[in-house]
């Protein structure tokens, strides 16, 4: 199974102790949040040339405050860094409280901001010639624009049907948060295979996760770590139509055997990645431990 974990670290030296860590011990890929160490970009060529095989991707990186063809550029910059294929793009709008109250940039339309912006940086990662003037978001390569050295798949942050059909349609798929497997296998999808129309397309499914003897412990734990989720428009829809009442429901929360059948059918659902996101119950470092025992050991298989 290709399971993957959640990306990130203090220092530079945890982050690359990290990274040789998930290869060893046969994870595919580390996903990284926006605000990992400032900047994530910086961190992953570092722990990109610290490793071989290991994908290394963004979950996700904010598209209003950064232009798209400044995106390719970064982007472009990492791969050539890592001296090595294996760096995925996942990028979305955000939320409007961030963009609107943080950026001061209007979140009113979101969707059309995200579908050009996806049009325009795909192109210029395929080392495309752009010229284009959208009404939100337009670029003028005016031949700047140089393709990286190796492919860089991109993936868009995709919970709502217009969204899913962008990732289907223009990127390479969808990172998700907080879909459970009956969200992705009747919404996510079905949504984004009929826009690939025939194309491969990735779904990479990130979910809490906790192996556990007390359940409640661990779903009271989930609620104060990941309350915020529950808050946020986007993800209160994706967690109204897998039926979960919040984060805490959302959770993959059990024994061994519960965890491994609940990640099981995610994949059974339409997910091609899981990316756990370990959280700690009681005892942090045997907690972790007992989790990432059960999340190596599917990746194994």
């Amino acid at each position: 199974m290709r399971i993957g974990l959640s990306g990130g670290g203090a220092s530079v030296e945890r982050v690359v102790e990290q990274a040789e860590e998930a290869e060893r011990d046969g994870f595919t890929s580390l996903w990284y949040p926006s605000g990992a160490s400032g900047d994530p970009l910086v961190t992953m060529a570092i722990a990109g040339r610290a490793t071989r095989t290991l994908e290394l991707g963004t979950a996700v990186l904010q598209t209003y405050p950064c232009h798209p063809l400044l995106m390719a550029a970064r982007a472009a910059s990492v791969v050539s860094a890592m001296g090595r294929p294996g760096l995925t793009l996942g990028i979305g709008p955000s939320h409007a409280p961030l963009v609107e109250g943080v950026y001061g940039y209007s979140y009113d339309r979101a969707g059309l901001h995200t579908e050009e912006y996806t049009r325009i940086l795909t192109a210029a990662l395929r080392g495309e010639p752009v010229d284009v003037t959208g009404e939100l978001v337009s670029a003028h390569g005016a031949g700047r624009v140089t393709g990286p050295d190796q492919p860089i798949p991109v993936l868009v942050a995709a919970l709502a049907p217009r969204l899913l059909r962008v990732a289907g349609e223009l990127a390479d798929g969808t990172v998700t948060w907080m879909a459970n497997a009956r969200a992705v296998g009747e919404h996510v999808s079905p949504r984004i295979r009929a826009a690939a129309a025939g194309r491969t397309t990735r779904i990479v499914v990130g979910l809490p996760v906790a192996v556990h003897d007390d359940v409640d412990a661990a779903r009271q734990e989930a609620a104060a770590q990941f309350a915020m989720y529950g808050t946020l428009p986007n993800y209160r829809r994706i967690l109204d139509i897998g039926g979960a009442a919040g984060p805490a429901d959302a959770a993959i929360i059990g024994d061994e055997d519960h965890v491994a059948r609940e990640i099981t059918a995610l994949f059974d659902a339409g997910a091609t990645d899981v990316w756990a996101a370990p959280f700690a119950v009681g005892d942090r470092r045997a907690s972790r431990a007992r989790t990432r025992a059960v999340l190596a050991a599917l990746a194994a298989a």
